[in-house]
C-alpha cells in the first residue's frame, strides 16, 4: 500500500465484469478500468503513450469482449495494433481479462517485462510493431500463410491516423483487395493528432473514405470512443462486405475517457498536444486517475455495483533534469546559423520537439519543410532542395532515417548532392521505447555511402562546432546524436570537432587506450578510468567523433604509444565504429600493431531502464573497467593465439 491511488488487480476486473450484464456498459466500464491501468503503468515506468492509448480503448474494449472469436486462442480471430505506441493500453486489457500476469502491470518498459512498444516475445503479441506502416502488410501475409496452411480466422489491424502517411500502407491496399481478404479488417484510430501536432497542418491525409474506396476496400465510418457504433460498424462490415477487405474509420479523441487528456481540452491555438509520450506531473496523474475512477463507477452505480478499489502505490520519483540534451542544444545552434546563412532548410519527420527544431520552426517557418511520417518522399526532396543550391538538413529519429530511406540517401549521394541527415535517439538509449527505437545499426547503413561522413559529437561544445561544420563540410554528413541526458563530465567538454578522421585524447593514462565517440560511451570510459585509477592502473581515453573514417598519420602515431586498443560503441559491433578502427589499423601494416579489441551492443537491443539496458549490453562504466582488468597484458600472453574477440 502507499500513499496514492493506483491500480486495479485483475480480481476488479472480474468482479466488474460478471456484475454488469449488457454489452454497451460492459465495454465502458472496462475501458475505463483499461486507462486507470494504462496511466498507472506509464507513470511508474516514466514514460509511453498515454493519448494514442486512450484513444483506441473504447475499441480494443468492444473487439475483445464481443466480437472476437475465441481470442488469444491457436486458432480464433486475432488483433494487434500496427502503430504500436497505444500497447501499454492493450497490455492493461490483457491483464484485466487475466491473459497477461498483473505483476507485468508494474514492469512497463522494464528489463524482463512489458516492451515500450508490441514484441513478440510478449504471450500473444503476433508481431513486432511501432515501426509504422508495417501492420497491413503483416496481416496479409498472415491471411495469406492461413490460407495455404487450410486455417480460417478473422484478423483485426488497428492503425493510426498519422501512421497512414506512410507509403506502405497504400501499397499494401491493391493487394489485399485483388486478393479477396475477407478475413482483414483496419480500424483507423482517427484521433487526427500525430507525434508533435494536428494531421491537417502536417500532412492532410485528405478523403480517407475515398481513397481506401479507390483501392477496391468496403469502407465504413463510425464514433471510435462509442462502443455501440464500433459494434454497428463491425456487424454491417460483415452483412456489406463479406467478399474483400474492409476499413474502419473510426472517430475518436486524442486522450479520450480523462477530460485533462483530450485534446477536445486543448486551449484554442494550441498547436501541440502534450501527452503523446512521457508521464504526466504528479498533480496531472492524480487529477486524471480521479476523473478516470468516477467514469467507471458511474457506470458500475447503474448496476448496484461497488465502486472500483484501486490499490494504493507509492510512485517513484523524478526531479526534473538539468542537463543539456544534443537535439536541443542542436537546435539553437542551427537557428543561429540560418540566420547568418540563407542557404539553410530544415525537413522534419513530424519530430519537431524531439530533433530540436521547435527554434527553427518559429525563426524561420518558410524554410521549414514539415513532411510527416514520411521519410523516404523527405529524403528524396531533400536531394531536389539540394538541386536547387540549397543545403537541407534532414531530421528524424535515427532508428528510422537511416533505414527505409538508405536508397535514397545512396541515391541523393550517387547525384553528388550535398546534404546533412540528422538522426536523433541514436543508439541504444532510452531503453524504454524497445528495439523498433533504438538506433545501433545506423552507422553501419549509412557508413559506407559514398562522399558521406559520420559524425557523434559529445557535449554541448561539440554540437555547436559540428553544426558549423557541417555548413562548410565539402561532403555529406549523417549528424549521428544522442538525446539522454549529456554526463556532467562530458558536457564539460570544450575540445571542439577535429579535423575528419582525427580524434582528441581526453584523459592521458597508459597504454591501454579506449577509443569512443558520443555522450554515453566516453561518459562510461572516464567513470571506468576513474575506476581504474583508483586500483594503480592507468587508461587514456579518446574522443575519436568519426565513425566511418580514420586518418591513417594520427592513428600512427596512437598506436605507437598504446599496447592494447579498446574501441567502446553504442552501436552493434559489426560494421560500426571497431570495424572502421580496426580495418584502418591493419592498413598501417605496423611491425608490431597493438592488441585491439571492440565491445558494443549484441543482438537485439534490450528494453529497459537505462541502467538496465547499460549492464545487460556490457556498456556499463563498471563493466568497462573489468573488461580492461581481464584483458592480458603481459608480452608472454600477448604473443599467445587468441580466439576472435567478440564485437560485444
Amino acid at each position: 500500500m502507499g500513499p496514492y491511488p493506483g491500480w486495479l488487480p485483475t480480481s476488479e476486473f472480474t468482479r466488474v465484469l460478471a456484475g454488469i450484464g449488457g454489452t454497451g456498459d460492459r465495454c465502458a466500464a472496462f475501458a475505463a478500468m483499461c486507462r486507470v491501468n494504462t496511466l498507472y503503468a506509464v507513470m511508474r515506468a516514466g514514460s509511453g503513450h498515454l493519448g494514442s492509448s486512450f484513444s483506441a480503448a473504447d475499441i480494443v474494449s468492444r473487439l475483445l469482449l464481443a466480437e472476437l472469436r475465441r481470442p488469444f486462442t491457436a486458432d480464433g480471430d486475432l488483433y494487434f495494433s500496427s502503430k504500436g505506441h497505444d500497447v501499454p493500453g492493450l497490455y492493461a486489457a490483457m491483464i484485466g481479462l487475466g491473459v497477461l500476469d498483473e505483476g507485468l502491470l508494474h514492469r512497463l518498459r522494464r528489463l524482463g517485462g512489458l516492451p515500450g512498444h508490441p514484441d513478440v516475445r510478449t504471450p500473444w503479441m503476433p508481431f513486432n510493431t511501432g515501426s509504422l506502416g508495417m501492420g497491413v502488410s503483416k496481416a496479409k501475409g498472415l491471411i495469406l500463410g492461413d490460407r495455404i496452411r487450410g486455417r480460417s480466422r478473422r484478423v483485426f489491424v488497428l492503425t493510426g491516423d498519422g501512421e497512414l502517411q506512410e507509403g506502405q500502407n497504400w501499397e499494401a491496399l491493391a493487394g489485399a483487395a485483388h486478393a479477396g481478404l475477407h478475413e482483414l479488417t483496419v480500424l483507423v484510430d482517427h484521433n487526427k493528432l500525430q507525434s508533435d501536432t494536428w494531421v491537417r497542418d502536417v500532412s492532410d491525409l485528405g478523403d480517407l473514405v475515398a481513397k481506401f474506396r479507390a483501392f477496391g476496400w468496403g469502407v465504413l465510418r463510425c464514433d471510435g470512443n462509442d462502443s455501440a457504433e464500433v459494434g454497428g460498424a463491425l456487424r454491417e462490415r460483415a452483412d456489406r462486405f463479406g467478399a474483400g477487405p474492409a476499413v474502419i474509420i473510426a472517430d475518436t479523441v486524442k486522450g479520450a475517457g480523462c477530460a485533462l487528456f483530450a485534446a477536445t481540452s486543448m486551449p484554442e491555438g494550441e498547436w501541440r498536444y502534450r501527452y503523446h509520450s512521457g508521464a504526466p506531473a504528479l498533480s496531472e496523474y492524480l487529477i486524471a486517475h480521479e476523473q478516470l475512477v468516477t467514469a467507471a463507477d458511474e457506470v458500475l452505480a447503474r448496476h448496484g455495483l461497488d465502486p472500483l478499489r484501486p490499490v494504493g502505490t507509492d510512485l517513484p520519483r523524478r526531479a526534473a533534469g538539468t542537463a543539456p540534451r544534443l537535439p536541443q542544444v542542436y537546435g539553437e545552434a542551427l537557428t543561429a546559423l540560418a540566420a547568418t546563412d540563407e542557404r539553410i532548410v530544415a525537413l522534419d519527420a513530424d519530430l519537431l520537439l524531439d530533433t530540436g527544431l521547435i527554434p527553427f520552426a518559429e525563426a524561420f517557418p518558410q524554410r521549414l519543410v514539415e513532411c510527416g511520417i514520411a521519410e523516404q518522399d523527405m529524403v528524396s526532396m531533400a536531394g531536389g532542395i539540394a538541386s536547387a543550391g540549397l543545403l537541407p538538413f534532414v531530421h528524424s529519429f535515427s532508428c528510422f532515417l537511416h533505414a527505409r530511406p538508405n536508397e535514397h540517401i545512396y541515391n541523393n549521394a550517387t547525384e553528388g548532392r550535398r546534404i546533412v541527415y540528422v538522426g536523433s535517439l541514436a543508439g541504444v538509449l532510452p531503453a524504454g521505447p524497445g528495439h523498433s527505437h533504438q538506433a545501433v545499426r545506423d552507422v553501419a547503413a549509412v557508413g559506407a555511402v559514398p562522399g558521406l561522413l559520420v559524425l557523434a559529437p559529445a557535449g554541448p561544445a561539440q554540437v555547436r562546432a559540428a553544426v558549423g561544420f557541417c555548413a562548410t563540410a565539402e561532403q555529406s554528413v549523417y549528424l549521428r546524436l544522442e538525446s539522454t541526458p549529456v554526463p556532467a563530465e562530458v558536457a564539460a567538454l570544450r575540445h571542439p570537432v577535429p579535423a575528419p578522421g582525427h580524434g582528441v585524447v581526453l584523459r592521458p593514462g597508459g597504454r591501454t587506450v579506449a577509443l569512443g565517440a558520443g555522450p554515453l560511451v566516453l561518459g562510461q570510459l572516464l567513470r571506468a578510468a576513474d575506476v581504474l585509477a583508483a586500483e594503480g592502473v592507468d587508461l587514456t581515453v579518446v574522443d575519436l567523433p568519426w565513425l566511418n573514417t580514420v586518418d591513417p598519420g594520427w592513428l600512427g602515431r596512437l598506436a605507437g604509444e598504446a599496447d592494447r586498443i579498446l574501441v567502446v560503441e553504442n552501436h552493434l559491433g559489426h560494421g560500426g565504429h571497431a570495424d572502421t578502427v580496426a580495418r584502418a589499423l591493419l592498413e598501417l601494416d605496423l611491425p608490431e600493431p597493438p592488441r585491439l579489441r571492440g565491445l558494443g551492443v549484441t543482438g537485439v537491443p534490450v528494453c529497459g531502464t537505462d541502467d538496465e539496458a547499460l549492464h545487460a549490453h556490457g556498456l556499463h562504466a563498471e563493466q568497462l573497467a573489468a573488461a580492461v582488468r581481464a584483458w592480458p597484458s603481459s608480452p608472454a600472453a600477448d604473443r599467445q593465439p587468441s580466439r576472435p574477440t567478440r564485437r560485444s
